[in-house]
């Protein structure tokens, strides 16, 4: 299956916009095995997300330990869930093609978030897999964001945020649709101008919980046509509360608490289109 097959069905089984960050805290697990944490988080949540997102750093932090508790995490995930490398990738050609045969041939994610940087040549080796998805970092959640991906360019003769510009060529690269965009809650107002502009690409949109993003908006402005296309990701706040690991029952709780509120967003936005 695809990836994009794996989150349609995911996020209808589970009745899911949800996509949960399996992110390892040294400091808060005080000393808790990191793969029977994180495996213990899979298990009570799998029935209610639609993906998870490993973001490697967390694991690479801590050498072979973390190496070995990815590969655990891994393998206690769902054939049927989506597993997204959050690993933010972009080199030259060449090492691209090792970047994209590490996460997908040898770890088996089925997608990974992509820096585009670089242009075309850097993110084409993660595009020549049909069944997996390159997810384009567009626009971001941090306070940062704007340093760059607000300056306006001019692009096929257009001036336009450089954002945008990413968007648009991210649209060419889809031929084979297996192309999505990360684009941060925190800026539900060009996340809306990027639906437009992409109205078929999946979208990653971390920034809600420990960024504060706010659901209701970046929920409206990203569903696609069929009332679906995102991948609401939070992390921190299903696995810790303060600075303590969640039990697997709390996990389960935290996660379908805000599984239950984006869909309540979501079935609004549906409302709101009726009428």
């Amino acid at each position: 299956m695809t990836f994009r097959d794996k989150l349609v069905n995911a996020t209808q089984r589970n009745n899911s916009l949800l996509c949960v960050g399996l992110d390892p805290d040294p400091v808060r697990l005080h000393g808790m095995d990191v793969g029977s944490f994180l495996c213990s988080i899979v298990e009570a949540t799998s029935d209610i997300v639609c993906a998870y997102k490993p973001n490697l750093a967390f694991y690479e932090q801590m050498g072979e330990t973390g190496y070995q508790a990815l590969r655990d995490v891994l393998k206690a995930i769902p054939n049927d869930v989506p597993v997204i490398a959050d690993a933010k990738r972009g080199d030259i050609g060449h090492t691209a093609e090792a970047y994209a045969r590490a996460i997908y041939d040898e770890l088996g994610f089925d997608a990974a978030t992509v820096n585009p940087y670089l242009g075309g040549d850097a993110v084409k080796p993660f595009l020549m897999r049909e069944d997996k998805t390159a997810l384009i970092v567009c626009r971001t959640s941090n306070p940062g964001a704007g340093d760059f991906q607000d300056l306006l360019v001019t692009f096929e003769g257009k001036t336009q945020p450089l954002f945008e510009a990413v968007a648009r060529r991210a649209h060419d690269w889809n031929s084979r649709g297996n192309v999505g965009l990360v684009t941060g809650a925190t800026y539900p107002e060009e996340m809306a101008r990027l639906r437009h502009l992409c109205p078929e690409m999946p979208f990653l949109v971390p920034g809600i919980g420990a960024q504060a993003g706010d659901l209701g908006p970046a929920v409206r402005a990203g569903l696609d046509a069929e009332g679906a296309g995102i991948m609401i990701n939070a992390s921190r706040q299903i696995l810790y509360e303060g600075d303590a690991p969640r039990t697997a029952a709390s996990a389960r709780a935290a996660a379908a608490s805000l599984r239950d509120a984006i869909e309540r967003e979501r079935a609004g936005a549906r409302e709101e289109l009726r009428t």
